[in-house]
């Protein structure tokens, strides 16, 4: 199979791994990638956006699958796109087409959608910038603290929680009034507060049948005991303590099986992958958010935990026999740290070489933000490496990550010390 990954973060170069150990790969190319994705294909220099120059170079390549890493260009289309392309029509594109991305791209259709199909979420109510008004009201008859969400992908800036009213309604005006979030923020959903604790499940599915990939906990803030503000992931962990079997059954029923029958039920065509952001509140599962992709920096942990060959999985999603594949786990916990640069999430600085690569022997270093500049590799980002190791437990995978991230130096470089606290 000749594979093309779109994207360039810890995810891409986690599914690179992946698929580079496939029976099944001919060759991978991946657009555009980073220093660490060319170790397992060839990186090329495509804006994942860009569509008429994917088709070039799928068809000057003979690209026989395209798999979609980041968000964007499934909520932009490009699933659609190939269909609509009499050459490109039969080259499988694992991610959905732009309805089912809406699960994504808007935050009001996968509120409706969850209503429609009593899927257990936060009471809500979207506004727009000429129901303002009624927005005030909204918050008026809600308790703190208040969640403001922007309709569309913001970058992972969109979702704001405030403790104090005269804020939140400050905020809703910048939203709706003053385009904070340009167009994503045109709509605002208030939604209540729930409060628990979270947890990553993630599906693939053909549209048809679905199969459980391991679940996550990530940890968005950027200090330790969870405070700060958000990034897009500071680490992960990988079996969740909580996720016991009880209440994995009841993410089941009452969450991704009514989802993909809902999928299907309303002819929205959806092959990939589905994740769900989950609430524990006192033993039962909400929805808090929907991503038509993996998450990042969960599938730093659950692409390791993967035994079967992603590529047969593909290839089921491909041809509508997923029910027929086969997914099995490792029999290990995995844990990821991401080493960030100083000053991320607010300004922060490129461009600085990184050392002690080549000493990592009980970890694998998936790169999230980097460049190459001939064998010396450069931070390229906000988020830089993510540092993934296994262990019998949580606790002996972490410490190794742990151990790993002091042999890594580059300028002002960062990491959380305490990932994985509220569940260990």
């Amino acid at each position: 199979m000749r594979v093309l990954l779109l994207g360039s973060g810890g995810r891409e170069h986690a599914l690179s791994w992946k698929i580079a150990q496939s029976s099944q790969l001919e060759e991978l190319f991946i657009a555009p990638g980073n220093a660490g994705t060319r170790q397992y294909g060839k990186n090329v220099a495509l804006s994942t956006t860009d569509f008429p120059s994917i088709k070039t170079f799928v068809l000057e390549n003979r690209v026989n699958m395209v798999v979609i890493g980041p968000e964007e260009p499934l909520v932009k289309g490009i699933h659609d796109y190939f269909l609509a392309d009499e050459a490109l029509k039969n080259v499988p594109v694992i991610g959905p087409a732009k309805a089912g991305a809406q699960l994504e791209g808007s935050k009001d259709f996968a509120k409706q959608f969850m209503h429609r199909h009593a899927i257990p979420t936060a009471k809500y109510a979207t506004f727009t910038k000429e129901t303002l008004d009624q927005g005030y009201k909204y918050l008026d008859s809600m308790k703190p603290p208040y969640v403001l969400k922007a309709d569309g992908l913001a970058a992972g800036k969109g979702v704001l929680i405030l403790e104090n009213l005269q804020d939140a309604k400050a905020e809703l005006k910048a939203m709706l009034a003053n385009a904070k979030f340009g167009n994503a923020s045109s709509r605002v959903v208030i939604e209540q507060f729930l409060k628990g604790i979270e947890l990553s499940v993630f599906v693939i599915t053909d549209g048809d049948a679905y199969k459980l990939l391991p679940e996550a906990k990530d940890y968005k803030r950027i200090g330790e005991g969870d405070t700060g503000l958000n990034t897009g992931g500071m680490g992960a962990v990988s079996p969740v303590s909580f996720a016991d079997p009880g209440f994995m059954d009841k993410v089941k029923n009452q969450v991704i099986i009514p989802t993909v029958k809902g999928l299907r039920q309303e002819n929205i065509p959806y092959k990939g992958f589905i994740f769900f952001g989950i609430i524990n509140v006192k033993g039962d599962p909400y929805v808090i958010e929907y991503n038509c992709r993996l998450g990042d920096p969960e599938t730093e942990v659950i692409i390791p935990r993967l035994k079967s060959d992603i590529l047969d999985l593909f290839e089921g999603v491909a041809t509508n026999t997923l029910s027929e594949r086969d997914v099995q786990f490792v029999e290990k916990s995995a844990a990821t740290v991401m080493m960030v640069a100083g000053g991320y999430p607010e300004a922060y600085e490129n461009g600085k070489q990184i050392f002690g690569l080549n000493s990592i022997e009980e970890s694998i270093v998936f790169h999230a933000g980097t460049s190459s500049d001939g064998p010396a590799v450069l931070s390229a980002g906000g988020r830089v490496l993510a540092i993934t190791s296994y262990g019998k437990t949580v606790q002996v995978a972490l410490k190794r990550s742990y151990d790993s991230a002091q042999k890594i130096e580059f300028e002002g470089a960062y990491y959380r010390k305490d990932i994985g606290f509220d569940v260990l």
